[in-house]
């Protein structure tokens, strides 16, 4: 099977920072209040909608490239199948 050079990893890890970088701020954030002021609720909302998005992006990238893959091994299944069935019926 060859492989297909794609840029999904690319957009993988820059999803799994985001993920990252966005779970350690709300932690950081959530650590260091003492009294919360309503600008430290929006911000922990516009953190907790980042890791969100980051999530559900990470999982859709994750969830089309094993799709890619699983169309990959169809194509050249039915392209092996193909050749055979033509190698029989020549050679018979």
């Amino acid at each position: 099977m060859t492989k297909v050079k794609t840029d999904l990893g690319m957009i993988q890890f820059f999803n799994g920072a985001g993920i990252a970088v966005s779970y350690f701020l709300l932690g950081l954030s959530l650590y260091l209040s003492t009294d919360v002021p309503l600008s430290t609720k929006g911000f922990w909302g516009i953190g907790i909608l980042m890791l969100t998005l980051s999530l559900v992006n990470f999982v859709k990238y994750r969830f089309d490239q094993q799709l890619h893959q699983d169309r990959i091994a169809q194509i050249e299944a039915a392209r092996d199948e193909k050749l055979l069935e033509e190698y029989v019926t020549t050679s018979a």
